[in-house]
């Protein structure tokens, strides 16, 4: 499933460039993870890069966009291609 920023996002900037498919943005007032692009890293990594680096512990799965692994892996090679 796709990731989202919760309200405790600080904005410090630190999921963005860490983010192998460009989903995170800057919103107003908090970080945007972009569901169409996320693929919660897999095919790039092993773990969610941006759940790594965030300091406030704020990226959680979106429970209204639900995803197989398979389905993750197909839209990253999709975004790849």
């Amino acid at each position: 499933m796709a990731l989202i920023i919760t309200d405790d996002c600080t904005g410090c900037e630190a999921c963005e460039p860490v983010c192998p498919n460009e989903a995170i943005k800057a919103g107003e007032p908090i970080y945007i993870i972009n569901a169409l692009r996320c693929t919660e890293c897999v095919g790039a990594e092993d773990e969610p890069q941006c759940k790594l680096v965030c300091p406030a512990d704020c990226i959680i799965p979106d429970p209204d966009w639900p995803e197989s692994q398979d389905e993750l892996l197909a839209k990253y090679e999709q975004l790849q291609a």
